[in-house]
C-alpha cells in the first residue's frame, strides 16, 4: 500500500469527523436560537397572542380558563341554538344590554357578542374587583336569581353576567365582562390577543 493511498484515507476521516463535529455544534447553536422565535413567559403575560383549538368542545361547554392572554383567564364558550334563543329575553334586567361601553372590539359589537354568534370568548375576570365569575350554563331558579336564563354569577359580591358577557343591573360589576381582541385562524383555531391583519 503506497504512501499516499493511507494519508488519503485519513484525510477523508479527519475530514469526515470535523464535519460531523462542527455539524454537531451548529445544531447545538441552532436550537437555542430557533428557541428563542417562541413568545417566552413573559413576552405572553405581556400580551403575545395565544391560540385556541375549539373543535372538540360542545353546546353549553366552556373551555377556560385556558392558558392567559396578558395574565389574564380566557373563556371560550360554545352557545347552543337553544342559548341564543333566549339571550335577548332579558335585555331589559342589564345595564348595557346594546354593548355601548367600550369593552368590545367593533366586530363583536353585536347581540351575541362575538365574530360567530354560537362561541363566545371572554376575559373571565369580574369588572368589579377582579375575580373570576362562575360558568352557570342551565336555565333554572338559583338561590340568586329566581328567572335565571344561563351566564355567569361572580359569588364574592353577586355580581351576575348573561351569556353573552353583559352586565346586569343592580349588581356591584359597573360593566360588561371585557371580549378580547380575537380572530379565527381556521374554523377550529381562535387567535386571542390580535385581531385579524394586526401585529
Amino acid at each position: 500500500m503506497s504512501e499516499n493511498s493511507v494519508n488519503t484515507g485519513r484525510r477523508n476521516f479527519l475530514i469526515g469527523a470535523t464535519s460531523v463535529v462542527g455539524a454537531a455544534g451548529v445544531v447545538g447553536v441552532a436550537v437555542p436560537f430557533v428557541g428563542s422565535w417562541n413568545p417566552s413567559a413573559k413576552a405572553l403575560a405581556a400580551g403575545a397572542p395565544i391560540k385556541v383549538d375549539i373543535s372538540k368542545i360542545a353546546d353549553g361547554e366552556i373551555l377556560g380558563p385556558i392558558p392567559a392572554w396578558r395574565d389574564k383567564p380566557i373563556f371560550v364558550i360554545k352557545r347552543s341554538p337553544e342559548v341564543l334563543d333566549k339571550l335577548n329575553s332579558k335585555n331589559s334586567r342589564l345595564a348595557d344590554p346594546d354593548s355601548d361601553r367600550e369593552q368590545q372590539p367593533e366586530y363583536a359589537k353585536n347581540d351575541t357578542r362575538s365574530i360567530k354568534p354560537d362561541v363566545l370568548v371572554l376575559v373571565g375576570i369580574c369588572t368589579h374587583l377582579g375575580c373570576s365569575p362562575q360558568f352557570k350554563p342551565v336555565v333554572q331558579p338559583e338561590t340568586f336569581d329566581n328567572e335565571w336564563i344561563g351566564g355567569f354569577f361572580c359569588a364574592c359580591h353577586g355580581s351576575k353576567f348573561d351569556l353573552a358577557g353583559r352586565v346586569y343591573s343592580g349588581v356591584p360589576a359597573p360593566s360588561n365582562l371585557e371580549v378580547p381582541p380575537h380572530y379565527y385562524e381556521s374554523d377550529s383555531v381562535i387567535v386571542i390577543g390580535e385581531d385579524k391583519g394586526t401585529a
